[in-house]
């Protein structure tokens, strides 16, 4: 059997080949091997947790971690090595850091259309984004919190017998792999109408082209929060001069975005703003303080709405995302008797692994979450199953289980699993070969 070599630039091409009924038939696939994950056994499938030993981390030069990640499907074994660039941790204590405030007369935000029933050109479009500090303007950044790296590394592929039949680039495969994952429980939500993006990198991309590729007609504004502008630009850049964006970005003229940076004035006011607003919020940065405060989410009027609520970004237990106060909320016991309208909520968070998120999550461990208080996305992913746990604890079974994956508040966290880089490693290598993309090395 040959050896199948992808690059980065390879899988980049690959992935960017894909149209929507081959990132449904992946996530199909992905959705299957957490399911098994969650609910088999060693005797019954490859994917079953026995088979999945935890990730080696090995701290790094230049506060730099790298991961060694083995796992196995019933098909393949293979281990992912990865370095990534992590964020200094914040202090330890009791009171979490707010986000801090700007002062400046200068505009906070750049929106890409002015109207947005009319579509726009992306020249006026780049123009607009050449935003900076007007001369004499008093601007104070916020503490750096995000890394701006994306990990580097390789997927190595074995048979079931151990023969390495595929070597594949890790950084966009497990950009790519880790919104397929998020964007499962998205697909069922029924309302995307405003998605709220933190983070400008690769991770942030991915989940924004997968979005587009999934529900894009039904999506009319992208708010993208990150700590620089200057990044968020590059990003709005490839996505408005790109070829390889031309399809999404023309087929919806009521699609707009918008770019809010703390390094000018008024960002708390729009983070709050957007954050409110938003029918989906995607995290994507290697925060070391909440991005955002709870309140924002947890008040009354933050309460009212339904949100699906991903934070992928942090993997470590001194990382975090959001405060904790909104997953504490997230498992609260529901109060029939209150007097103010609420969207439904599960009781639970929803995790990628329960093992993983208690020993890794920072905001899982910070929020002080049992592993009650946790459901791992491959059991909920099977609704009949799941209900059964939501009827005993009192609820509506399948009903409400599906009203509130669909329309109430869910969050979700990610530390990432070797099993998806195998599993999504297998399908793309599948690919590759039958349309021609990557190196076969023969006799390997």
């Amino acid at each position: 059997m040959p050896l199948t070599v992808l690059s980065d630039s390879d899988i980049h091409s690959l992935l960017y080949s894909l149209n929507r009924d081959d990132v449904l038939g992946l996530q199909n696939n992905l959705a299957e091997a957490l399911h098994e994950y969650s609910t088999g056994t060693q005797e019954t499938t490859g994917c079953c947790q026995s088979n999945q030993p935890q990730r080696i981390a090995i701290p790094a030069t230049d506060n730099q971690t790298t991961l060694f990640m083995p796992a196995s499907t019933s098909t393949s074994r293979g281990i992912k090595i990865a370095t990534l660039a992590t964020a200094p941790a914040s202090p330890r204590n009791d009171s979490l850091p707010s986000i801090v405030s700007t002062k400046s007369n200068t505009s906070t935000t750049s929106s890409l259309s002015n109207n947005p029933h009319t579509p726009a050109t992306p020249t006026s479009q780049l123009s607009s984004l050449s935003l900076g500090p007007s001369a004499g303007s008093s601007t104070k950044s916020a503490p750096s919190t995000q890394s701006t790296t994306s990990p580097i590394g390789s997927l190595t592929l074995l048979t079931s017998s151990g023969t390495p039949y595929a070597f594949l680039s890790a950084s966009t495969l497990t950009a790519f792999r880790t919104a397929l994952a998020a964007t499962m429980i998205f697909t069922r939500r029924t309302s995307v109408h405003t998605l709220c993006i933190f983070g400008a990198g690769l991770q942030a991309l991915w989940h924004i082209r997968l979005a587009l590729l999934l529900r894009g007609p039904e999506i009319h504004h992208i708010h993208i929060i990150n700590r620089t502008f200057e990044r968020a630009r590059k990003l709005m850049e490839t996505i408005y001069t790109s070829p390889e964006w031309e399809k999404l970005r023309n087929s919806n003229s009521k699609l707009d975005f918008s770019i809010v940076s703390n390094d000018y004035g008024e960002y708390n006011r729009l983070v709050k703003e957007h954050v409110r607003k938003s029918d989906a919020i995607f995290c994507c940065t290697c925060s070391s303080v909440p991005l955002f405060p709870a309140e924002y989410l947890t008040s009354t009027e933050g309460r009212k709405k339904g949100r699906y609520v991903s934070a992928i970004g942090s993997f470590r237990h001194d990382m975090i995302e959001l405060h904790p106060d909104i997953l504490r909320q997230a498992v609260a016991p529901e109060h029939k008797n209150h007097h103010h309208k609420h969207a439904d909520k599960g009781g639970v968070v929803v995790v990628d692994s329960l093992e993983a998120c208690l020993k890794e999550a920072g905001e899982v461990k910070r929020a002080g979450l049992s592993p009650e208080q946790l459901v791992e996305i491959g059991e909920l992913l099977m609704v009949k199953k799941a209900s059964m746990q939501e009827i005993a604890q009192g609820g509506e079974g399948e009903v409400g289980l599906k009203r509130w994956l669909q329309a109430g508040n869910v969050v979700y966290k990610s530390v990432g699993l070797g099993l998806m880089d195998i599993c999504v490693g297998e399908d793309l290598v599948m690919l590759a070969r039958e349309r021609g993309f990557g190196t076969a090395v023969e006799g390997f």
